[in-house]
Order: C-alpha cells, then sequence, then structure tokens
C-alpha cells in the first residue's frame, strides 16, 4: 500500500465501478430528455447561506455536515460544498431570472455532493446524485411524473423491487398545528430523547421524525399522524397526486412518518424503497414539493418539487444484479516487429477515426506476447503487422474464431465492421 489513500469516507470509483456509473446514468440522462428535463449543472462550491437558509439551521446537514471552505482572507468560512442539489438550482433559478420563462422550468442534474456524515455502508462523504426539479408548477399532476419519472429509472436501472413510500406534510396554514400536537407528544418523551434530539424537540419537532436513533423508533411510530391535520387544500393536492399516480398503476405505500430531512419541503414527500429493505439508512432516494424555496432565496413565490437519488447506493444493486460489461477493443493492433510502434500507432489510430474501437500494442515486445495482450484485453479481432505492409495489406486475425486472412489496409476499418456486425468469421 503506497504512502497516500483516498480521505475517510471518499473512495476511487474503478473500472468496473464506472462501468456502472455511466450505464445509470446514460439511463438517466436518456429518460430526463424523454421527460423533457434540460441539463443543469452548477458549482461544487457555494455561499453556505444559500444551504444554512434553505435546508433549515436544526438540521443535521446544516449542524454537523457541510463542509465549510476557508478561502484566503476569510475571517471564517463563507463558502461550502454543496450537500445536496436543490437549493443550488433555486439559487440559479432565482439568479437567471428564469420566472420569466414559460413555466415549469424542467431541470435534471447528475454528480457529486458533500456531507460530513459518519461513514458507513452506502453512506460517503462525497456522494453521487441525480436530481430533477420542476419548478413553476402548483398541481398534483407534476408530483406524480416526477414520482413515476424516479420509479422508472430505478426498475429499470435494474434496481429491484422498488416501491414509492407516500406522505404529505402540509403546509404553513395546516402544519402548525400538527407541529403543536407532536411537540406535546414528545414532551411526554423527553427523559428518552438523547441530547440533540431533545432540542430539535422544542425547535423543529418535525426533525424529530427524520431522527436516525434506533432507540426512537417506537416513540416516532406511535407519534400522531399528519395527515389528520391536513386542510382541505393539502388534502386535496395529496388525494390529486395518488389519484394520478394510480392512472399509470403506481399505488403509494403510505408514509406518516415521513417529513424528509430538509426544512424547505411543503405538502407531497416520497422515498423509495426495494420492497423488504425499509430501514431507515437503505432509501435509495425520495424527494417532495418545496413551494416556499424560491420565495426563500430571493425571489417571488414560486412552486417546486423534485428529487435526489442515492446513485451509489443504486449502482450497488445494479452491480450486484448485473455484472458491469467493461469496455473492451473491438480490434487490436499488434506487430511483427516489435520495434515499429509507430506502423502500429497510425494503424490503429485510422481505425478510431473510421469510428472502430481500437487499442495498439506501443511497448516494444515480441509478437507473442502482443498477441496475448490483445486476449486478455478481450479484443475480436488482432491485426497483424507484418512484411505484407508494404503491398498495402495487413493479417486480421478473428480471435474468437481462431482464422485469419489478408485484407487491404485501405480497406481494414470497413472489414472489421462487417465482420463485427454480422458476426461472420474468418
Amino acid at each position: 500500500m503506497g504512502k497516500y489513500q483516498a480521505p475517510r469516507g471518499m473512495r476511487d470509483l474503478l473500472p468496473a465501478e464506472m462501468a456502472v456509473f455511466q450505464r445509470v446514468e446514460a439511463l438517466a440522462d436518456e429518460l430526463a430528455a424523454r421527460y423533457g428535463y434540460r441539463s443543469i449543472e452548477t458549482p461544487l462550491v457555494e455561499d453556505a447561506g444559500v444551504f444554512e437558509r434553505a435546508i433549515g439551521g436544526a438540521t443535521d446537514v446544516v449542524e454537523k455536515e457541510l463542509f465549510r471552505v476557508v478561502t484566503p482572507g476569510d475571517e471564517k468560512p463563507k463558502w461550502a460544498m454543496r450537500p445536496e442539489a436543490t437549493a443550488g438550482i433555486v439559487r440559479a433559478y432565482v439568479e437567471h431570472g428564469m420566472q420569466t420563462w414559460p413555466q415549469p422550468v424542467r431541470f435534471s442534474s447528475f454528480g457529486p455532493m458533500f456531507r460530513y456524515d459518519r461513514p458507513q455502508a452506502g453512506r460517503y462523504r462525497e456522494f453521487w446524485q441525480w436530481n430533477v426539479e420542476a419548478i413553476g408548477d402548483a398541481g398534483p399532476a407534476v408530483d406524480a411524473e416526477i414520482i413515476e419519472l424516479g420509479l422508472r429509472w430505478l426498475r429499470e436501472a435494474g434496481a429491484g423491487d422498488v416501491q414509492v413510500h407516500l406522505n404529505s406534510i402540509g403546509d404553513a396554514n395546516c402544519r402548525p398545528a400538527y407541529v403543536a400536537a407532536l411537540g406535546d407528544y414528545l414532551a411526554d418523551f423527553t427523559d428518552r430523547l438523547p441530547a440533540t434530539e431533545r432540542a430539535r424537540a422544542s425547535i423543529s419537532p418535525l426533525r424529530v421524525l427524520d431522527s436516525k436513533e434506533p432507540a426512537l423508533a417506537a416513540v416516532i411510530a406511535a407519534a400522531p399522524d399528519i395527515t389528520e391535520y391536513l386542510c382541505d387544500a393539502c388534502r386535496a393536492h395529496f388525494e390529486g397526486v395518488q389519484a394520478h399516480l394510480a392512472i399509470v398503476g403506481i399505488e403509494g405505500r403510505p408514509a406518516p412518518r415521513l417529513v424528509r430531512g430538509l426544512d424547505y419541503y411543503t405538502r407531497t414527500a416520497f422515498e423509495y424503497y426495494v420492497v423488504g429493505a425499509e430501514g431507515t439508512q437503505q432509501a435509495l432516494g425520495g424527494g417532495g414539493r418545496y413551494d416556499g424555496l424560491v420565495e426563500l432565496l430571493g425571489g417571488r413565490p414560486t412552486p417546486g418539487i423534485g428529487f435526489a437519488m442515492g446513485v451509489d447506493r443504486v449502482v450497488t444493486l445494479v452491480a450486484a444484479s448485473s455484472p458491469p460489461e467493461l469496455a473492451v477493443p473491438v480490434a487490436f493492433v499488434v506487430g511483427a516487429d516489435p520495434a515499429a510502434t509507430d506502423l502500429r500507432f497510425r494503424i490503429a489510430t485510422e481505425l478510431r477515426t473510421a469510428g472502430i474501437a481500437a487499442s495498439a500494442e506501443l511497448g516494444v515486445r515480441k509478437l507473442a506476447r502482443q498477441l496475448e495482450a490483445a486476449d486478455r484485453d478481450g479484443a475480436h479481432f488482432a491485426v497483424v503487422v507484418g512484411d505484407e505492409l508494404e503491398a498495402g495489406q495487413v493479417q486480421l486475425r478473428d480471435l474468437q474464431a481462431g482464422t485469419q486472412k489478408l485484407v487491404n489496409a485501405a480497406d481494414l476499418a470497413k472489414e472489421i465492421d462487417r465482420a463485427s456486425r454480422t458476426h461472420h468469421h474468418g
């Protein structure tokens, strides 16, 4: 082992894992385009106030997990590495005047986030998310669209038998009554609450429902049901979401304790789980409505909804059920003269220009060792450069069929393309 290692809670993505990452990202990109969600990228570092204001002070993310960045001349950290994507996307929506665009504005982003969390299985300090946001539509139909999109991605990616857990956490009109009832309920368990949760119970009781403390599971399970406190408007919206999902065959599992972990959520809240694996640390992703966030970050009141998918956990599931296929060259260029690296380089470059995936032996090794490398890389063909090149020809060896023939170098790319497409050997 070398002197240096990846930072704790972060890791290298080696080729096999990257192959799965690229597969699920390509599916996310394809689905986002199919659904009309346009790509956006925001900085990895934002003004810390973006997250402090949007996410809320009484959350683990802000209290414990922000990677704060000190730059030269700062008396205290002003910047923070993004712990999630929604706040930055909403900041960009406001900054660039997107409220004047046709609404809703639909976004998709795929990239790394950073939280100073305790590393554990499936949770890293640098982790990847696929985020989808729809800003500017207050109706329940767009909620259903986003929930269905996330479920489709998980299922088509191969994450398994996935189900959506669904709740409504009300809005500023009806939530205060529930928060008061929840606070009264939690007051009876003050002695059982850890210090952090005891403080939150007095400031933001909803945060206690999001606690991951095993000792509080029974207390949380018996807490008042928020859906019993919904106002008529929130109840109608929630019923509308469920009705739209039912039209496309999705029945959300009721989850009355689901509040998500960030303060900006209102009304619809949801998470995705593999059926039978519904533990507190096993959500594959989730999201909800954030109708007050645009205004909180300086824009005029504008509704919004989105989700964040935990790519790392999804990749683990996909890799277990469908082992990755690493990219292999179609052709591997070798040569009878070990020193003729320039010829092998030239022919490989010509094949790549013609759209053929090609590798070349650029070291000075005997032909037998070069062919071993071609076989080890999984190439279909070996292009053997020898004396025949003076007559404009090379040997094309089909490594899978064990046959070989002379072909004109000028026709090499066409011959490889034809043979690989038709599986014609020799």
